[in-house]
């Protein structure tokens, strides 16, 4: 049970968990077992990637055709705090090139002062952009 249920192991698959006790321990029929235990599992059977709902369809964006025409971005966060108080990265990265900006932030900065960093660094050295991709994070998905 500790192998499979203890708050580090996320409740593993048959092959994971066999994989991560083989080297520790052996006996006649493991595999079998550990494959038999897994699935009387209530949490693994409800959580396993075959019972999830994704949350849209995903869709292959196209390749643009001129730089900084589209964009990605995302943040690097909990990261040490620097001595000036910065402890995220936030990322954005052409589409095109592959090329990339690396800003350092405060994990804590308004969606104000994220806009006005954003546009004194990227919009002012390379022009407004056709399209951004990002996740869902809050910065994205408020009135950015």
């Amino acid at each position: 049970n500790e192998a499979h249920a203890t708050r580090y192991s996320v409740h593993p698959g048959a092959d994971k968990m066999y994989h991560d006790l083989r080297g520790l321990y052996w006996w006649p029929g493991m595999k079998k077992d550990i494959a038999m235990y897994v699935s009387k599992c209530l949490t693994y059977s409800k959580v396993k990637a075959e019972h999830q709902k994704p949350s849209r369809f995903l869709q292959q964006p196209e390749i643009p055709e001129w730089k900084w025409e589209k964009i990605t971005m995302d943040f690097i966060n909990k990261l040490p705090r620097t001595h000036s108080g910065h402890d995220s990265i936030w990322v954005i990265v052409v589409r095109l090139t592959k090329s990339a900006h690396f800003l350092a932030v405060r994990e804590n900065y308004k969606t104000e002062k994220m806009a006005r960093l954003y546009i004194n660094e990227i919009i002012a050295k390379h022009g407004v952009h056709v399209s951004i991709i990002s996740d869902r994070d809050s910065y994205f998905t408020s009135r950015f």
